[in-house]
């Protein structure tokens, strides 16, 4: 097998064929799907190694001492030797990683052959293709948890050993020195305990990172801002914790927290930096002063770690393995994100030019990733996904008596600025009910749009019978199971996007079509419906060659505190609205995609999503937060048989062929096709007509939006399998 090492004594790093280890009692046999490289210590090591002998004396005082006591007890030719035998010889690097248990030792009864799990120890989760890992050094992964943030477990165990040493408490102001990986986990897991974060570092990007993952603010050492947010946000009274993440030989960073802490407060050293303590600053707060030792309780203990003795949970709360799991179990939740962290993932066998990348600073990164190719596919297992197939019977669909009576669930900013305002003054429609989650809210809504009634009683709604057609404008979590619901009440559906964010939430919806024989159901994918893109679309005409579509969405940043950042609960910023942009797509290709492949750049919400047509059709969806805001958010360039159709925002569009049509520019209110869209489901209702989108299409649109993630967890194009 292949495992990264370094020679200690010259720098060399290496890729080396080593013999695989054995599966010996007590643990389990991993074979690695991702490793992590922690760019903090082991870049410290790299680093050491490339230093002179003199330098690496420097670097280790502590080794210095070892030697000089060998000295003196062995003399120098003997401790010469030993020194430098111990420097010429190959070491290895990592320490973190996932992988799928590839052989059960005896006394290992919590796993089997094929489970997925996370793994830890500096000398058993190791860049390497397989490791032997004892028991209390891995931890299964959680269901649905991709193998590449699961490799992230022993730094978040590090991070959540360190925020336990600070023992913070809900409502408490929090300082984190160095947003580095460790920092970064650091702000995810305060935030999430209830502490206001303030962090501290030179790299902007850092800082800007950190702001978006939880703190209230961030900023450089030096800078003003950092102490007048301290006081501002302690009255005055200074932090109740502060969490050393940084490296480095600096002293600021002990100094920085005396003087930013309250009295009284806790320090709790992480990283490993200058910590020459200034007296007076900390004798005169009385400044408690911790240390966290790596992952926790457990390290460092032979019993513990290789002998797989665990210390009673009534008298140790946290080990180094409850830590991992309970890591692990935070970001499967949503509640820690590690995605944004990934600068960059390489292949392992590129490893050795990797790590000179970074101790060069050609890349620059906060957490990197060694894929394994060959556990790749067996590790993340999405290589398709399943396209539900539509075959299903309807009932005859009944038209509406005249007028059309509506009910809408929910009555957020949406329903009220995009759909209520159209619906309120269109002939032939009636606002039956509204039903809110408090009363208020409906009472606006009744006053406003002129429901007849509002309530917070959804089975009534469902049951009343002279109700033809439900609204489902709620947040995305319950979209499929209020879909549901009303399609077996017998309910035309319309529902906004994302139709599900599960494919078992979709699975629901179509069991419910099935059940009832009702699909009359119709996704808020209001695009298509555009006055401007529908005639762009008739002007383009026919095509007889495969077409290429660029769909630039520059959706900006969203203000903190916004819902649609609860992806635990709400699914991926783009689960929820990226379904609008490939419905556009595939209704200006005329088909549906028959594969997904999404890459993510590091650091950001910034998304690279490209589907494949039946015909040899490709979309490429830009979808970025990081743009301008003064540019337009959408541009879309269709290509194809030496014709060129552009659209500019919804405000201007041009199609180039033989003969060039520009469109007048529209009002600055852009018309996005709701209205239009609304005019055809209302008629399809009134009428008993077709939906204004076939069934198989919002399915396969909703499919091609749950892949993305897919694609993103594993690394690799996604195939869209049309189920049998």
């Amino acid at each position: 097998m292949k495992q990264v090492v370094q020679n200690y004594k010259s720098g060399e790093l290496a890729v080396l064929d080593v013999p695989e280890p054995g599966c010996k009692p007590g643990g389990v046999l991993v074979r690695t799907a991702y490793s992590l490289i922690s760019t903090g210590t082991e870049m410290m090591k790299v680093s050491e190694a490339g230093m002179s002998m003199l330098g690496k004396a420097r670097s280790r005082p502590d080794q210095v001492a070892k030697v000089m006591q060998s000295v003196a007890t062995n003399g120098v030719p003997a401790t010469y030797r030993k020194v430098m035998g111990k420097l010429d010889s190959y070491t290895p690097l990592g320490y973190s990683l996932c992988g799928v248990v590839e052989q059960v030792g005896a006394g290992i009864d919590d796993v089997k052959v094929g489970d997925l799990v996370a793994c830890a120890g500096n000398e058993h989760a190791l860049h390497a293709e397989l490791n032997w890992v004892p028991k209390n050094l891995y931890t299964p992964v959680p269901d649905g948890l991709a193998p590449r943030h699961a490799a992230f477990g022993t730094v978040g165990s590090i991070a959540m050993q360190g925020v336990r040493q600070g023992e913070p408490q809900l409502g408490e102001v929090a300082l984190v020195i160095g947003l580095g990986l460790i920092g970064q986990l650091v702000v995810q897991l305060l935030a999430a305990s209830g502490v206001r974060v303030v962090g501290v570092d030179p790299d902007p990007a850092r800082c800007e990172l950190a702001e978006r993952l939880g703190a209230a603010a961030c900023g450089d050492p030096e800078s003003a801002a950092v102490e007048a947010t301290v006081a501002e946000l302690t009255d005055g009274h200074g932090v109740d914790q502060v969490y050393l993440a940084a490296g480095g030989g600096s002293n600021q960073p002990v100094e920085l927290a005396a003087r930013l802490c309250r009295d009284r407060g806790r320090v709790v050293d992480i990283g490993k930096c200058r910590l020459d303590l200034p007296w007076n600053a900390y004798y005169e707060k009385e400044l408690d002063v911790r240390f966290s030792r790596s992952y926790g309780p457990g390290r460092y203990d032979p019993e513990y770690e290789l002998q797989g003795r665990d210390y009673p949970i009534g008298y140790v709360r946290w080990t180094e393995r409850r830590n991992l799991a309970c890591f692990l179990d935070l970001v499967a939740r949503g509640r820690v994100d590690v995605e944004p962290l990934v600068s960059h993932i390489a292949d392992f066998d590129d490893a050795v030019e990797t790590y000179r990348s970074l101790k060069d600073g050609d890349l620059k990164a906060v957490a990197v990733l060694f894929r394994y190719p060959e556990q790749e596919d067996r590790a993340e297992a999405a290589p398709a996904v399943t396209v539900p197939a539509v075959d299903v019977k309807p009932s005859p669909a009944r038209a509406a008596g005249k007028p059309v009576r509506l009910a809408f669930v929910g009555a957020g900013n949406y329903a009220t600025s995009m759909l209520l305002p159209h619906l309120a003054r269109r002939d032939g429609v009636e606002l039956s009910t509204v039903v809110t989650t408090t009363a208020l809210s409906g009472a606006n809504a009744q006053r406003k749009f002129g429901f007849a009634e509002a309530t917070t009683d959804l089975d009534a709604v469902l049951g009343d019978k002279s109700v033809d057609a439900v609204f489902v404008v709620t947040r995305h979590s319950s979209h499929a199971d209020l879909t549901r619901k009303a399609l077996l009440a017998g309910k035309a559906v319309f529902v906004e996007k994302p139709l599900a964010l599960t494919e078992d939430d979709l699975a629901g919806v179509l069991a419910a079509v099935e059940e009832s024989g009702n699909d009359r159901l119709q996704v808020g994918f209001n695009r298509r419906f555009a006055p401007l893109l529908t005639e762009a679309k008739e002007r383009f005409g026919d095509r007889t060659g495969p077409a290429s579509l660029r769909y630039l969405v520059n959706a900006g940043r969203l203000q903190q505190g916004s819902w649609y950042l609860q992806q635990g609960t709400e699914g991926s910023r783009f689960e929820g609205e990226g379904g609008h942009f490939i419905d556009t797509a595939s209704w200006l290709l005329e088909a549906d995609p028959v594969s997904v492949y999404a890459v993510a750049p590091s650091g950001n919400e910034d998304l690279q999503v490209v589907l494949r047509y039946p015909d040899g059709s490709t979309a490429t969806i830009s979808y970025v937060t990081t743009g301008a805001p003064g540019f337009p958010k959408e541009t879309l360039d269709l290509v194809a048989d030496g014709k060129v159709l552009r659209l500019d925002d919804f405000v201007r569009a041009s199609v180039y062929g033989r003969k060039r049509w520009v469109s007048s520019r529209l009002p600055k209110a852009r018309d996005k096709g709701q209205n239009a869209e609304l005019a055809a489901f209302v008629k399809a209702v009134r009428t008993g007509g077709p939906m204004p989108v076939p069934l198989q299409s919002l399915v396969a649109t909703t499919s091609a939006t749950l892949a993305v993630q897919a694609g993103l967890a594993a690394g690799a194009p996604v195939t869209l399998a049309r189920a049998l």
